[in-house]
């Protein structure tokens, strides 16, 4: 089979999670995640001048995988990192150490840290994968979902008052649970926009944890599309209550051309919007719901259901027109899209398009559960932002290597 038909068979196969590669013993597991990554720009880069002065150091190729190791092995810190790689020869093995040299100290690590936190190389490696991950198939792009998640600060929490809000500082937030309950913490925001077929990582963001959430869809959209360029032409873009701005809609569908699909937040009022009922369906007069009669560009068409035979209504179709026709209603929905979208908010379209939306929490949920997202152990929002980095790396690379294996596996 040649190199051209491998690959198509290779994309028309069913997609299998990160969890399949979990399973494997802790060598496979990792030469199949790092064999994916190719850091070698991000290495030349961070590497010392052949003529520099003092010790010649670790190659930065080792200390990079060890890094990434450290979020899929769920190492806890720096410290156990180091007493890992001295005590573990697979471990060693797999990072690209000699099997009976010596390994870097911690104070090595943090200082490759921060060069990596004031690199864009780094992130180029995650938005790599991401191309690589849609060139087979695995990511798709058409369909993408908005959220945030929790992360608490290494930093000790403080009072709002001794807080720096300059936007690079941890602060105060609150989210609810799945079950409703508040939930307060002192950190972080880590912002994704996800694939909602693969339920991989696209982008992301890292904000105070005081900022909303509505807020950074736009930035997060933008920095999207200035990122990949034209890799992607999403069409529909799914968030919770919590993103239903105006703005949003609007930009969404004036600048990106795609389809807001926006659960609806009240704000306290009890009452639905005049003029629709309680599933955003046009009402007319006498109270009853208009019938959706399609779509003409940007217009939406609804009926009189009297003058269809949807109702008896008692007042007849002349009560609302003395058309034969009946009464008709046309609404521009890109004049008032948080209120009368296409597909129509609720109806069965609508909800296939939005229950799409919990790829995101299984985004968030891998990344926690099987990764070390939830650990961070490193101060100040561009170390952040690379413990962040490092941990969708590993995901994606992880995906990649699993469903690459068994395609492979079935070709043979």
């Amino acid at each position: 089979m040649g190199v051209k038909s491998l690959n198509m068979y290779i994309r028309q196969t069913s997609l299998f999670s990160f969890e399949e590669i979990i399973k494997f013993q802790q060598q496979s597991r990792l030469e199949l995640i790092l064999s994916n990554i190719d850091v070698s720009k991000l290495a030349n880069e961070l590497r010392k001048p052949s003529n520099s002065k003092g010790p010649k150091g670790y190659e930065p190729e080792v200390l990079i995988y060890s890094l990434i190791a450290m979020q899929v092995e769920k190492i806890d810190t720096i410290k156990d990192l180091v007493v890992k790689l001295k005590e573990n020869p697979v471990l060693r093995y797999c990072c690209g150490f000699d099997a009976l040299g010596k390994v870097p100290s911690e104070s090595t690590f943090s200082r490759f840290l921060e060069k990596l936190s004031n690199s864009e190389s780094l992130e180029q490696i995650f938005h790599d994968l991401v191309i690589k991950a849609k060139e087979l198939d695995i990511i798709d792009g058409e369909h993408i979902s908005i959220d945030s998640t929790k992360l608490d600060s290494f930093e000790a929490a403080k009072p709002k008052k001794n807080i720096v809000h300059d936007g690079t500082n941890p602060n105060w937030g609150m989210k609810k649970d799945t079950n409703g309950n508040n939930i307060r913490w002192f950190g972080w925001k880590l912002h994704i926009l996800c694939d909602s077929k693969s339920e991989l990582p696209l982008d992301l963001l890292i904000s105070p944890a005081s900022n909303y959430d509505g807020t950074m869809a736009l930035p997060l959209i933008k920095q999207f599309f200035e990122n990949y360029k034209d890799t992607f032409k999403p069409k529909y873009y799914a968030m919770d209550s919590a993103y239903d701005l105006d703005y949003v809609y609007k930009a969404i569908i004036n600048e990106y051309q795609g389809i807001p699909i926006i659960a609806y937040n009240p704000r306290g009022s009890y009452a639905p919007p005049e003029g629709l009922d309680e599933d955003f369906n046009p009402i007319c007069s006498g109270g009853y719901k208009l019938v959706y009669w399609g779509k003409d560009g940007n217009y939406l068409k609804f009926r009189c259901p009297h003058a269809l035979g949807r109702c008896d209504c008692p007042h007849g179709m002349n009560w609302c027109s003395s058309s034969n026709y009946g009464y008709t209603l046309k609404v521009n929905y890109k004049e008032n899209p948080r209120y009368y979208g296409y597909p129509l908010r609720y109806t069965d379209a609508w909800k296939k398009q939005y229950d799409k939306r919990t790829s995101i929490e299984r985004c968030f949920s891998r990344l926690k559960c099987y990764l070390n997202l939830d650990n961070v152990r490193s101060k100040g929002i561009k170390k952040v932002k690379v413990h962040a980095i490092l941990n969708c790396i590993a995901l994606i690379s992880g995906t990649i290597a699993i469903n690459t294996m068994k395609s492979l596996s079935k070709a043979a």
